[in-house]
């Protein structure tokens, strides 16, 4: 199976985000970088919120901002050992849908362990909705509308046929890479692909 088409078929999006690329709103740096990184993850999961919170700022200062890469966001919830991994991608989806998925990405890896454990964790993400700038009537229609969460179950899908098993996982132009490695281990990766990628006939 090729894994490349695999992911190229997760263009869905929240319901009513009407966008030529729906990818967009959940991708960051130049649609015509020379890289192309699809980072598969789930919110609930420790390892993806110390990938957000240690490693990819400094990956997107140095290849996101320059040019090199762009970086797309695929929800891979591993609803057997994090229960409320799918409210979290639901919510984020819906702040995609308004524009806001990135600051909607950094608050929930911040308060993780706030609504990781919650019987219910929908009552709390709602109250970030004025942090991230979200309008609260279209965001409680959109995470409780069913189509929202057959979105996160499609990109899920997706991952799963690209080859993932576990998060974080990273489609890198042809390879999979598995796990949250430091920084300087993406950086062996990413320049040595960026230098073919580049290279001239």
């Amino acid at each position: 199976m090729r894994l490349l088409p695999a992911l190229l078929a997760l263009t869905l999006a929240a319901p009513a985000a009407a966008q030529q690329d729906p990818l967009a709103a959940r991708s960051k740096g130049s649609a015509s970088a020379p890289v192309t990184v699809y980072e598969m993850s789930d919110f609930q999961c420790p390892f993806c919120k110390r990938h957000a919170e240690q490693t990819f700022p400094l990956l997107e200062r140095e290849y996101v901002a320059t040019g090199k890469v762009r970086w797309v966001f695929i929800n891979f919830p591993l609803t057997g050992i994090h229960p409320n991994a799918v409210a979290a991608a639901a919510f984020g989806l819906c702040a995609a849908a308004q524009g806001k998925f990135w600051p909607a990405h950094d608050v929930l890896f911040r308060t993780q362990t706030t609504w990781a454990p919650l019987r219910d964790p929908g009552p709390f993400l709602l109250t970030l909705a004025d942090s991230v700038g979200l309008r609260r009537p279209a965001l409680t229609a959109c995470v409780t509308n069913p189509e929202t969460t057959a979105a996160v179950r499609s990109d899920a899908e997706g991952a799963i046929r690209a080859g993932a098993q576990s998060t974080p996982s990273f489609w890198i132009e042809g390879g999979l890479m598995v796990g949250a490695h430091p920084v300087d281990a993406f950086r062996r990766v990413l320049d040595s692909v960026y230098a073919v990628k580049t290279r001239r006939p």
